[in-house]
């Protein structure tokens, strides 16, 4: 029996990386359902500055936010290089601009460490925790928490 709480505790994760307002972040791969290069959106009047607009995919109207705005860091240019990911949130999809997506990263739990808290909004609530790679820092998103469901993202 006690081999089997250690599994459950030290559990398997797989995270997809990205790269946010020069910010290494990653995202559970079970929110993920797509990556795809950056298309021109439409453009919704009075969306707040995060919102960048929306897409047709595949006969759905899918948001486009823009990670690092929304993550309080400079707005992205878009350009043909960046890529949009397609994320499921409980039952709402979004798309999220973001510089690059690097890799696949799976770490086991106990990897992923506790994010030093200071002031909060809920911009940081939504950082998880932080897993060192090699020598850099990638911290954990928690979609849910940063898009949270009352906050209307497209008009």
């Amino acid at each position: 029996m006690p081999e089997q709480a250690d599994t459950t505790q030290n559990k398997k994760l797989e995270f997809v990386t990205l790269v946010a307002g020069g910010q290494n972040f990653c995202i559970e791969i079970t929110q993920i359902r797509e990556i795809r290069r950056w298309t021109p959106v439409t453009i919704l009047p009075h969306s707040p500055d995060h919102v960048l607009g929306v897409i047709n995919l595949r006969g759905a109207v899918i948001p486009i936010i823009d990670l690092a705005a929304k993550l309080g860091f400079e707005k992205i240019t878009p350009t043909e290089r960046h890529v949009i990911i397609i994320t499921a949130i409980d039952e709402t999809i979004i798309g999220l601009l973001v510089e690059s997506v690097s890799e696949i990263l799976g770490v086991n739990s106990d990897m992923v460490r506790e994010t030093p808290r200071g002031p909060e909004d809920a911009t940081t609530r939504a950082i998880l925790g932080v897993i060192a790679v090699d020598d850099e820092m990638t911290k954990v998103i928690n979609l849910s928490t940063l898009m949270p469901k009352q906050d209307p993202v497209a008009a």
